[in-house]
């Protein structure tokens, strides 16, 4: 099925189909209404360059999955790549969409001079945390990650 799917820049004409696929993790990560972003929050953010992505189009240019990330700055490692969303719509998954993906996500770090990608995953995604382990991720016990939504 991957030789039918293609990978893309994502851009702010994407904007609706990425906010419906945040809406959809949101709805696979149990917690439907946390997200306080709407399209145009998206779409304005890939326009500033606030964000980057990716895309995963089918054949009737459907977007069906995703990689949003952005850059920052590892006191300990320099320039990093932050995956903040990555998601492949559940009919899509165990067809290769998603390391197509994450190979592009890889491939843009390297461009940019990474030299760390950086991203969380919900302790009880097992198979999200095999896919990240199959691509040679750490976990690393102990941190937790703390939040103070404004």
């Amino acid at each position: 099925m991957n030789e039918q799917i293609k990978i893309r820049q994502m851009d702010d004409q994407d904007a609706i189909s990425v906010q419906n696929l945040i809406q959809d993790l949101a709805n696979f990560e149990k917690c439907p209404n946390e997200v306080n972003t709407s399209y145009s929050d998206v779409q304005l953010s890939l326009s500033q360059g606030l964000i980057k992505g990716i895309v995963a189009i089918n054949l009737v240019e459907e977007v069906i999955g995703m990689a949003i990330f952005f850059p920052y700055y590892s006191t300990w490692n320099g320039k990093t790549l932050y995956l903040e969303d990555f998601y492949v719509r559940p009919e899509y998954r165990s067809h290769g969409v998603g390391q197509l993906l994450f190979d592009e996500y890889i491939n843009q770090a390297k461009a940019f001079g990474a030299k760390m990608l950086k991203w969380q995953v919900l302790d009880w995604n097992v198979e999200a945390k095999k896919f990240y382990l199959k691509n040679g991720a750490r976990f690393f016990p102990g941190w937790e990650n703390g939040i103070i939504k404004l």
